[in-house]
Protein backbone atom coordinates (compact mmCIF):
# COMPACT_ATOMS: atom_id res chain seq x y z
CA UNK A 1 0.00 0.00 0.00
CA UNK A 2 1.32 3.57 -0.97
CA UNK A 3 1.31 6.13 1.18
CA UNK A 4 0.69 8.94 -0.17
CA UNK A 5 2.62 11.82 1.01
CA UNK A 6 1.44 15.10 0.68
CA UNK A 7 3.38 18.21 1.10
CA UNK A 8 2.01 21.30 3.15
CA UNK A 9 3.04 24.67 2.29
CA UNK A 10 2.52 27.24 5.11
CA UNK A 11 0.82 30.46 3.25
CA UNK A 12 2.16 33.68 3.89
CA UNK A 13 0.07 36.04 6.72
CA UNK A 14 -1.58 38.66 4.48
CA UNK A 15 0.43 41.35 6.24
CA UNK A 16 3.28 39.60 5.43
CA UNK A 17 6.06 41.25 2.66
CA UNK A 18 5.79 37.79 0.55
CA UNK A 19 2.08 39.01 -0.14
CA UNK A 20 2.66 42.21 -0.63
CA UNK A 21 5.24 41.72 -3.33
CA UNK A 22 2.73 39.09 -4.94
CA UNK A 23 -0.17 41.07 -4.65
CA UNK A 24 0.78 44.50 -5.17
CA UNK A 25 2.41 44.21 -8.30
CA UNK A 26 -1.59 43.16 -9.91
CA UNK A 27 -2.46 46.31 -7.88
CA UNK A 28 -0.22 48.57 -9.12
CA UNK A 29 -1.30 47.33 -12.78
CA UNK A 30 -4.89 47.91 -12.58
CA UNK A 31 -4.40 51.55 -11.38
CA UNK A 32 -2.31 52.61 -14.44
CA UNK A 33 -4.86 51.08 -16.69
CA UNK A 34 -7.61 52.89 -15.11
CA UNK A 35 -5.06 55.90 -15.39
CA UNK A 36 -4.76 55.14 -18.57
CA UNK A 37 -8.07 54.68 -20.04
CA UNK A 38 -8.77 58.16 -17.93
CA UNK A 39 -6.02 60.03 -19.65
CA UNK A 40 -7.05 58.70 -22.94
CA UNK A 41 -10.69 59.56 -22.89
CA UNK A 42 -10.17 63.03 -21.53
CA UNK A 43 -7.83 63.86 -24.47
CA UNK A 44 -10.44 62.35 -27.06
CA UNK A 45 -12.42 64.71 -25.17
CA UNK A 46 -10.65 67.63 -25.42
CA UNK A 47 -10.02 66.92 -29.16
CA UNK A 48 -13.52 67.24 -29.62
CA UNK A 49 -14.27 70.19 -27.76
CA UNK A 50 -13.60 72.91 -30.71
CA UNK A 51 -14.36 76.45 -29.64
CA UNK A 52 -17.44 77.52 -31.31
CA UNK A 53 -17.23 81.19 -32.84
CA UNK A 54 -20.01 83.22 -32.83
CA UNK A 55 -21.82 85.80 -34.91
CA UNK A 56 -25.34 87.59 -35.87
CA UNK A 57 -27.50 86.31 -38.44
CA UNK A 58 -28.35 89.51 -40.83
CA UNK A 59 -30.70 88.55 -43.20
CA UNK A 60 -32.43 85.18 -45.33
CA UNK A 61 -32.56 85.65 -49.21
CA UNK A 62 -34.06 83.22 -51.49
CA UNK A 63 -31.66 82.58 -54.30
CA UNK A 64 -31.66 80.46 -57.62
CA UNK A 65 -29.83 77.26 -57.40
CA UNK A 66 -30.87 74.85 -59.98
CA UNK A 67 -33.36 74.01 -62.62
CA UNK A 68 -36.08 71.29 -62.00
CA UNK A 69 -36.88 69.69 -65.93
CA UNK A 70 -40.22 68.29 -66.02
CA UNK A 71 -40.82 65.95 -69.67
CA UNK A 72 -43.80 66.59 -71.09
CA UNK A 73 -43.61 62.72 -72.36
CA UNK A 74 -46.01 60.42 -71.10
CA UNK A 75 -44.91 56.24 -70.46
CA UNK A 76 -47.38 55.93 -73.33
CA UNK A 77 -46.48 58.64 -75.33
CA UNK A 78 -42.45 57.11 -74.79
CA UNK A 79 -43.67 54.15 -76.34
CA UNK A 80 -45.91 54.95 -79.59
CA UNK A 81 -43.29 57.23 -80.56
CA UNK A 82 -45.74 60.58 -79.89
CA UNK A 83 -43.39 63.53 -79.76
CA UNK A 84 -44.83 65.94 -77.49
CA UNK A 85 -41.38 66.68 -76.34
CA UNK A 86 -42.31 70.07 -74.17
CA UNK A 87 -40.61 70.62 -71.20
CA UNK A 88 -41.71 72.64 -67.91
CA UNK A 89 -38.72 73.83 -66.41
CA UNK A 90 -39.21 75.43 -62.56
CA UNK A 91 -36.37 77.50 -61.12
CA UNK A 92 -35.43 75.82 -57.73
CA UNK A 93 -34.85 78.35 -54.79
CA UNK A 94 -32.25 77.82 -51.63
CA UNK A 95 -32.07 79.96 -48.36
CA UNK A 96 -29.13 81.41 -48.43
CA UNK A 97 -28.12 83.42 -44.68
CA UNK A 98 -25.79 86.30 -44.78
CA UNK A 99 -23.66 85.56 -40.98
CA UNK A 100 -21.77 87.97 -39.54
CA UNK A 101 -18.53 87.71 -37.33
CA UNK A 102 -16.48 90.00 -35.68
CA UNK A 103 -14.40 90.16 -38.58
CA UNK A 104 -15.67 87.82 -41.51
CA UNK A 105 -19.09 88.63 -43.24
CA UNK A 106 -20.51 84.77 -44.33
CA UNK A 107 -22.90 83.43 -47.09
CA UNK A 108 -23.97 80.25 -46.28
CA UNK A 109 -26.63 78.07 -47.64
CA UNK A 110 -28.54 74.03 -45.53
CA UNK A 111 -26.62 70.93 -46.97
CA UNK A 112 -29.63 69.66 -46.36
CA UNK A 113 -31.74 71.01 -49.47
CA UNK A 114 -35.02 68.92 -48.82
CA UNK A 115 -35.64 70.11 -45.21
CA UNK A 116 -33.90 72.92 -44.57
CA UNK A 117 -34.90 74.95 -41.40
CA UNK A 118 -35.74 78.63 -41.10
CA UNK A 119 -33.59 80.43 -38.93
CA UNK A 120 -34.36 83.53 -36.92
CA UNK A 121 -32.62 86.73 -38.37
CA UNK A 122 -31.09 89.30 -35.73
CA UNK A 123 -30.26 86.31 -33.79
CA UNK A 124 -26.68 85.20 -32.39
CA UNK A 125 -25.58 81.88 -33.63
CA UNK A 126 -22.56 79.56 -32.90
CA UNK A 127 -20.64 77.62 -35.19
CA UNK A 128 -17.18 75.99 -35.77
CA UNK A 129 -15.76 75.00 -39.01
CA UNK A 130 -15.50 71.23 -40.15
CA UNK A 131 -13.45 69.90 -43.02
CA UNK A 132 -15.49 71.71 -45.65
CA UNK A 133 -19.02 72.17 -44.16
CA UNK A 134 -19.95 75.08 -40.94
CA UNK A 135 -21.73 73.40 -37.83
CA UNK A 136 -24.10 75.89 -37.07
CA UNK A 137 -25.99 76.17 -33.65
CA UNK A 138 -29.07 78.52 -32.74
CA UNK A 139 -28.98 78.32 -28.96
CA UNK A 140 -33.00 80.39 -29.24
CA UNK A 141 -34.29 78.24 -31.94
CA UNK A 142 -34.09 74.70 -30.88
CA UNK A 143 -30.06 74.10 -29.80
CA UNK A 144 -29.23 71.64 -32.33
CA UNK A 145 -26.50 71.46 -34.83
CA UNK A 146 -26.70 71.62 -38.49
CA UNK A 147 -24.78 71.50 -41.53
CA UNK A 148 -24.20 74.22 -43.82
CA UNK A 149 -22.16 75.27 -46.88
CA UNK A 150 -20.06 78.34 -47.24
CA UNK A 151 -21.02 80.09 -50.30
CA UNK A 152 -18.58 82.76 -50.11
CA UNK A 153 -16.36 84.83 -47.03
CA UNK A 154 -16.15 88.65 -47.07
CA UNK A 155 -13.46 90.39 -44.95
CA UNK A 156 -15.48 93.11 -42.83
CA UNK A 157 -14.37 96.94 -43.44
CA UNK A 158 -15.04 97.76 -40.06
CA UNK A 159 -12.86 95.08 -38.64
CA UNK A 160 -9.37 96.23 -38.73
CA UNK A 161 -8.40 98.59 -35.98
CA UNK A 162 -6.88 101.02 -38.29
CA UNK A 163 -9.94 102.05 -39.82
CA UNK A 164 -12.07 101.87 -36.84
CA UNK A 165 -9.72 104.31 -35.13
CA UNK A 166 -9.95 106.49 -38.17
CA UNK A 167 -13.49 106.73 -37.93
Amino acid sequence: METSSHVYEARQPASSPAHKVAYGGEFTMKVRIILGVVLLASVAYAKDAKPRQSGKLLQMESVACGVDENSGKSFAGELIGTDSAHKKTHELLCQEYVLQTERVIYRIRPRDEKHPVLLPVGEQAQFRMQKDKMILRVEDLDDKDREYTVVSMTPRDDSSPEKASLK
